[in-house]
């Protein structure tokens, strides 16, 4: 595949988008963001955690999920056997309750995960060569195409490569059918959801050095090479503190964005939380132009599946601990992206791009104006950290959340420019966010 495929086209284009909307708002960019994901945001990258669709009923986790993240991946729901519990019979509601959350509050989604060796269903783990094959790319293009246009990034292929010295892929009933079961995954994810950005995934890649990690390296140079459909690394980083926190964790990221693609921290956790090595990895994306978020593997240490270890940035009570503090002073530390650098994977949904203005301030209240092109008829959406909140909207069909912090905006012929004006109601730091921009 070339370097003009639609999705490839369409993350070109939305570098102005985010540049501009992080420009939006009524202070300087120097000024520090009070949430992680607010912050994250005014860099050009996302903070964000991986979330239970059984949790959502928990007001007290979902109120840090909501103030604090702009992204979400699902822990469990997206995986095989969540999605296709019985071959051909496609089940999504946990998973449309997760994505269905985020979008209302204006997070980006992570699609976790489409092909992998673990958490196969029954059905699958009895298949073997043509037929698992064939099953798998099956369930690629049913569950990528059932959400198309509702997820950024897809983990498409996840922990397919050994631990130790080796170098070798990870003996599996998937990589029994064929060295290029990991392309075949690539180029059908791609034909169910080209506007996607589509990520290969791995623990233990984190040290330069490690024969895994040049594996991994060479596979995605590869695939480069080859036109192969590779957009983004993910990087799981589940750390045991401090020791296991490689110094050369920063060259692992530089050496893989070199290769042309993005680099994500998908599935952080630390042991015992230690602040220095919070801070160290926050600071080390910072550094990567390419590295484009971090996802926390939960919100609080109760919802850990190392619950033990202690080993994320809240209390099982909810509190914040040192290592977030230590990560929120990192990003507000940290310099926003420069114009025409890569940013964030495109708001997802369509081909049209919205660029973001800051207008006139009041002492409490503020108007920005959104300019929409490549569509005559489209939908934005935006969205305010609480406890901010659109009251005024004008130039097009607008509708808000319960709490005024989401506004989506559809055309209706009065052109392709709209309003609103937000509230400040104490919150003077944080800036509007164009999430998405997509035809209708």
């Amino acid at each position: 595949m070339s370097v003009t495929t639609p999705r490839r086209m369409l993350l070109l284009g939305a570098v102005g988008v985010l540049a501009a909307s992080m420009a939006v708002g009524v202070t300087t960019a120097a000024q520090a963001g009070t949430t992680l994901g607010a912050s994250a945001a005014e860099k050009g990258r996302y903070f964000g955690t991986a979330v239970a669709a059984n949790r959502l009923s928990d007001s007290a986790y979902t109120t840090i999920l909501n103030r604090e993240f702009n992204q979400v991946t699902p822990e469990n729901e997206m995986k095989i056997d969540a999605t296709e519990p019985q071959q051909n019979q496609f089940s999504y509601g946990a998973a449309d309750r997760i994505v269905s959350h985020a979008r209302a509050n204006g997070m980006q989604v992570r699609g976790h995960t489409l092909a992998w060796h673990a958490q196969q269903p029954p059905w699958m783990q009895s298949m073997s060569g043509t037929a698992l094959r064939n099953a798998m790319t099956n369930h690629i293009t049913q569950v990528a195409t059932h959400f198309r246009g509702q997820v950024a990034w897809w983990d498409v292929v996840n922990e397919a490569f050994a631990d130790g010295s080796s170098g070798a892929r990870r003996d599996s009933n998937l990589q029994r059918t064929g060295n290029d079961w990991i392309e075949v995954a690539f180029r059908a994810a791609d034909a169910a959801d080209p506007n996607a950005q589509l990520c290969y995934n791995d623990y233990n890649i984190d040290n330069w050095n490690d024969a895994k990690t040049q594996a991994v390296y060479r596979m995605v140079q590869d695939f480069k090479q080859r036109g192969v459909p590779i957009d983004c690394v993910g990087l799981q980083s589940h750390f045991t503190g401090g020791s296991n926190y490689p110094s050369n964790y920063r060259t692992t990221l530089s050496s893989f964005a070199a290769l042309g693609v993005d680099v994500h921290i998908t599935e952080l956790d630390i042991r015992n939380a230690p602040a220095d090595a919070y801070r160290n990895v926050t600071n080390d994306c910072l550094a990567v132009a390419r590295c484009k978020g971090i996802t926390v593997w939960g919100i609080r240490d109760s919802d850990s599946w190392r619950s033990g270890e202690s080993p994320l940035l809240f209390t099982g009570s909810g509190q914040k601990k040192p290592a977030y503090d230590a990560v929120l002073a990192a990003l507000n530390s940290g310099t926003a992206q420069p114009t025409g650098s890569p940013t964030t994977p495109p708001p997802v949904g369509g081909n049209c791009t919205a660029t973001a203005s800051a207008g006139q301030v009041w002492g409490d209240r503020y108007n920005t104006s959104v300019t929409v092109t490549g569509a005559s008829t489209w939908s934005v959406v935006v969205s305010v950290s609480s406890p901010q909140r659109i009251t005024t909207t004008w130039s097009g069909t607008a509708s808000l959340n319960s709490s005024g912090t989401v506004l989506t905006m559809r055309s209706n012929g009065s052109g392709g420019t709209f309003g609103f004006t937000t509230m400040m109601n104490g919150n003077s730091s944080a800036r509007p966010q164009v999430t998405s921009c997509s035809t209708s």
